[in-house]
């Protein structure tokens, strides 16, 4: 099951250049961000603990992308 509604998935794709978006287009690229998202927060949260702090912040998710990335 998936969080992300499909109409924001859809817009993301079409902002992009598409003229048409299948559901499964919709759906592949929602279990993708969904899962890059947990990947990220999972990261930034260990980075907010490691700072001592409940809180993620913006600082936090930014780190944990570019940690990710490398």
């Amino acid at each position: 099951m998936t969080i992300i509604p499909f109409a924001p998935i859809e817009r993301v794709i079409r902002n992009a250049g598409a003229q048409r978006v299948s559901e499964s287009a919709g759906m592949a690229l929602t279990e993708i961000l969904e899962e890059y998202g947990l990947e990220i927060s999972k990261e930034a949260i260990r980075l907010a603990e490691h700072a001592g702090r409940k809180t993620v912040k913006a600082e936090d998710i930014i780190l944990a992308k570019e940690m990710l990335n490398k």
